[in-house]
């Protein structure tokens, strides 16, 4: 099998129906399943998915297991030579897993590739390509300076400002949001660290795969369109706190203590402000 798409969904059954036909429309030409860990949704969307996608592969879980965990589950049980990490709330175009599992064939030291993402309005979203956020990243996305100077190589490295978003580049790190990833280099590196439950996960397998010996990729040949965070509502207090401390379990996993004491500074600093 080619390809095996995974989807975790929390309550956003409207959005996960319109990205199953997407997804299925992409797969008419192409050997591969498609599976949904849904996280003890209420919304009446393990039942749509029953009723509208019998070939959907369904992990109604009892509990809402988180990001990591739900997509570990279905990792473990796939067969495709790719896994892709696909949220609910994408769409993706008809000829996208073409075009993606070409580059992937060609470029065999690829471990990991994300694509151009847009929003509902179909404006660029900036963390379809991201940096490895060190202290020195995180001080300049925190206070600022990333928005004053988007473009600056060293200012604005955070979202990779200075890189085309009409070319295909070399990156370091993938969003979650859509995460194509050769299955052989997952099991050198490893899964989904079950230590974040939702956010900073994407960062960590990113990195994993770089140290691991692999490219990461920012493919800009196709699009998806991402209506972000519908499954979260990015302005509550709860998101900060849970966005910004997986920062910190990050840098206390990768970076020296000296580094990680900085960092976990500066994300104190920013949930103050926020």
């Amino acid at each position: 099998m080619k390809i095996s798409v995974i989807i975790v969904n929390y309550n956003v059954q409207h959005f996960l129906e319109q990205c199953l036909q997407s997804v299925f429309k992409a797969l008419q030409d192409i050997d591969g399943d498609v599976w949904v860990v849904d996280n003890n949704s209420v919304d009446g969307s393990v039942e749509m998915v029953k009723e509208k996608f019998p070939r959907v592969k369904l992990i109604a879980s009892k509990e809402n297991l988180g990001f990591s965990r739900g997509n570990n589950l279905a990792i473990k049980k796939s067969r495709g030579e790719y896994i892709l990490l696909l949220n609910p709330d994408t769409l993706v175009e008809e000829d996208t897993f073409e075009k993606v599992l070409k580059f992937m064939d060609k470029n065999l030291q690829a471990g990991g590739l994300g694509v151009k993402m847009v929003d509902g309005k179909g404006n660029f979203l900036p963390e379809s390509k991201r940096s490895l956020p060190t202290p020195s990243v995180a001080f300049y996305k925190i206070f600022g300076l990333s928005n004053l100077f988007p473009k600056s190589k060293r200012f604005g490295k955070y979202h990779c400002g200075h890189l085309n978003k009409n070319e295909t580049h070399e990156i370091e790190i993938l969003s979650g949001a859509f995460m194509l990833m050769r299955k052989s280099a997952l099991d050198e590196v490893g899964l989904l660290d079950e230590d974040f439950f939702m956010y900073g996960e994407d960062i960590d397998l990113s990195y994993r795969l770089v140290k691991g010996g692999y490219k990461n990729y920012y493919f800009s040949e196709t699009r998806i369109i991402h209506y972000k965070g519908e499954s979260t509502k990015k302005s509550s207090v709860n998101y900060v706190f849970v966005f910004y401390n997986a920062m910190i379990i990050f840098a206390k996993k990768h970076f020296s203590s000296k580094n990680a004491t900085t960092f976990s500074f500066l994300i104190k600093i920013a949930i103050y402000f926020r």
